[in-house]
């Protein structure tokens, strides 16, 4: 509705009895713009939405306290500064109002603060200098600013990537910022989150795509938007979705928006086909829906919507806006960094269209080669393929209790060392097949080219106290088998023959994982560095450090819980399995219309991690004279004469850690402490067939009930 002249005055009368008193819409709107700053610019500062700064600058609503007085403050300091035409300029010698609010501004002001990316701590801008410069909203006092936190403002999405709503309207976003959400259903939530909110975050790669915007339900604004608070009666928690006659679900179809195959689950993608380039998608995400998994995000479903967003927002700027579970994230991370597409001159034509991006896997799926499937895959059943299939796992291996000598057991302690992302540290310059594999028979082994190998490793010989690094269980290969490219090498690094039998390799080979784990990797030393865990520490203070790191604060060691877990869940997708009880074997599962569905990579990845394991393994024995008693994935257990990994650990004269062993640090594959348990338990559980390096953080009963 229009709104008339005598409102207009009548708003503006009312406006003026009341204290604080504000000056008119429209002169509120001068004075912002005599002092260059946009609208977007001045909702972050008073942390709120732009539509809600239109709205004071049209008379349509007012603010209320204490943005009200805040909003007061700035606009007398632009008043002095910038006095309407005819009105005398103030006295030279008088100091210039501050245009911006000093440090001792109430909380839920905090003015023009620009977060510098290269320094990661909030400072307040004096006055509207420098407008040019986007403004982050300032950090919240209840929480100090974090280096590598807050990159560079992208100007489209002035608010981050994402926000937590409430029931009562408040969508708590990154940096402490609120936005007004007046929706009251689903479909204006989407409508406003893409018009308004100012959420979103810009693409990794330029020939990426930005990232949607994500906006987390609590359970009272699930409700509010009318849906259930909780979902009930499946069988399997991946089915949980919304059935298709569901108020929600037809009034999103009425509205001509579209939900993704998955439907309406925990995680909802609601959308348009792109119009041009614009993408019109949103994420939604709730909580009461188990939409964050507690192995993943510990304790972050707990905690109140601001601290939430703060969790998922460093998350989001570290790694990528969540767009599902963290399997699911770390999976579209890979893609966000090396997009299959790019944009090319068509030499005929000179126009520009969509080619392949060079060092991608591309748009369409690959069938692996028949040993790198699994058994119910197409290719398999559809072939007959009874040729075997890789078994490149993670260790799961206990030494023999026979093999444990009295010196061993007479060891005091029990002593875990675990790997810090093992998988990720794997990944790096790690060359991968792009290509679809080729089959040769009798090939000569070349360490160099990525694919899978048939070859006899039984004759080899290795000492009995250490796992066999060409098996999971760490048992001494039986006969020829598969084996990926870093296990056959490493063989040959041993010192023995290998004589491939057949082999399924890629011509066109590449470091596809290279983004993946360096900015993994920096998320992670980074997250641990603002836990207190940093580089410079020697080995006695990291421990100590590393000791204490989860309690410094919850919320970002719930971010370094996720980070790990995006690791080994992308690994993991890189082979998803069938789901759901009415598969038959043979058919195609969507999973495999994915690029990404790659066994092969999953492979490379897997035979990496635990050839590098065996050779610090193999190395310590050299070194030290111990051998382990258990190994489980990236966690080894040594018999030790202390309690400390300082007591067993090989460090040359001159107190530094000897090259080729296990090392103490925070960045990928250097170890950290475990758990200590007495060797009396260790051997208990070795003798009972048990896996000590599964149990040696302690807390789970395991002698009394069992692994």
């Amino acid at each position: 509705m229009a709104t008339t002249e005598e409102e207009l005055f009548a708003s503006v009368d009312a406006l003026l009895e009341e204290e604080p008193q504000l000056p008119p819409p429209a002169e509120r709107a001068r004075l912002r713009e005599a002092a260059g700053i946009t609208q977007a610019r001045l909702a972050q500062a008073l942390k709120t939405s732009t539509q809600t700064v239109k709205n004071y600058e049209n008379g349509r609503s007012e603010p209320k306290s204490p943005r009200l007085e805040a909003y007061q403050r700035l606009l007398k300091g632009w008043a002095a500064k910038y006095p309407a035409p005819g009105t005398p300029a103030a006295a030279p010698a008088a100091p210039a109002p501050a245009a911006a609010p000093q440090p001792q501004a109430p909380e839920t002001f905090t003015g023009h603060a620009a977060l510098e990316p290269q320094a990661g701590t909030a400072a307040l801008a004096q006055g509207p200098a420098a407008p040019e410069r986007p403004a982050r909203p300032a950090t919240s006092s209840r929480r100090p600013a974090k280096k590598a936190a807050a990159p560079a403002l992208d100007p489209r999405f002035p608010h981050g990537p994402l926000a937590v709503l409430d029931g009562d309207g408040s969508a708590y976003g990154v940096d402490g910022i609120v936005l007004d959400c007046p929706a009251s259903t689903v479909v204006e939530l989407v409508e406003w989150t893409l018009k308004e909110s100012g959420l979103g975050a810009p693409k990794l790669n330029r020939y990426g795509k930005d990232s949607d915007p994500l906006i987390v339900l609590t359970a009272a604004a699930a409700v509010k938007l009318g849906l259930p608070e909780r979902l009930e009666g499946h069988e399997q928690r991946r089915s949980l979705r919304l059935p298709e006659d569901h108020p929600v679900v037809k009034q999103v179809a009425k509205a001509k928006w579209q939900l993704t195959q998955r439907g309406f689950g925990p995680w909802a993608r609601i959308y348009r086909k792109a119009q041009g380039r614009e993408r019109q998608c949103v994420q939604l995400a709730i909580l009461s829906w188990d939409a964050l998994d507690e192995r993943s995000w510990p304790g972050v479903s707990e905690m109140g919507p601001a601290d939430i967003a703060r969790v998922l927002g460093v998350y989001a700027q570290r790694v990528i806006t969540p767009r599902g579970s963290t399997a699911v994230s770390g999976l579209e991370l890979m893609t966000a960094l090396r997009p299959p597409r790019k944009p090319e001159r068509d030499a005929e034509t000179g126009n520009w269209v969509s080619a392949y991006n060079p060092g991608s896997l591309g748009t369409e799926p690959m069938d692996p080669a028949p040993p790198e499937a699994t058994p119910e895959h197409p290719v398999v059943v559809n072939s007959g393929w009874t040729g075997g299939f890789l078994n490149e796992e993670a260790y799961q291996w206990v030494r023999p209790a026979e093999l444990l000598t009295d010196e061993e057991c007479m060891f005091p302690h029990a002593v875990g060392l675990d790997l810090n992302t093992a998988f990720l540290a794997a990944a790096a310059r790690l060359v991968v097949g792009l290509s679809a594999p080729d089959h040769f028979v009798g090939p000569k082994f070349n360490p160099k080219i990525p694919g899978s190998w048939l070859v006899d490793l039984s004759h080899i010989e290795l000492d009995p106290r250490l796992p066999s690094p060409f098996t999971p269980d760490g048992t001494r290969p039986t006969g020829r088998a598969w084996y990926q490219t870093h296990t056959v090498a490493y063989a040959q690094e041993l010192g023995y023959d290998v004589h491939p039998i057949e082999a399924y390799l890629r011509r066109e080979t590449g470091a596809y994982l290279d983004p993946w784990h360096d900015r993994l990797k920096t998320a992670y030393v980074d997250t641990l560095a603002d836990l207190g865990v940093t580089k410079d520490l020697d080995d006695r203070q990291f421990l100590a450090a590393m000791e204490r790191h989860k309690q410094v604060d919850p919320a970002l060691a719930a971010v370094l819980a996720a980070i790990k877990a995006t690791v080994k869940g992308g690994v993991g997708k890189l082979r998803e399995r069938p789901q759901g009880k009415h598969y038959r074997e043979g058919e195609r599962w969507p999973a495999l219309e994915r690029p990404t569905w790659r066994p092969d990579i999953r492979a490379a990845v897997i035979s990496k991690a635990r050839v590098n394991m065996h050779r610090k393994l193999n190395n310590m024995a050299k070194m030290t004279g111990l051998y382990p008693l258990a190994v489980l994935s990236d966690c080894v257990v040594y018999p030790s004469p202390g309690d400390s990994p300082l007591d067993f650990l090989p460090y040359a004269a001159s107190g530094k850690p000897q090259p080729g062993g296990f090392r103490l640090g925070p960045t990928p594959g250097l170890a950290k402490l475990e758990g200590v348990q007495p060797m009396l338990w260790a051997v208990d559980l070795m003798e009972k067939g048990l896996n000590p390096a599964r149990h040696i953080k302690g807390g789970d009963a395991v002698l009394d009930e069992g692994e």
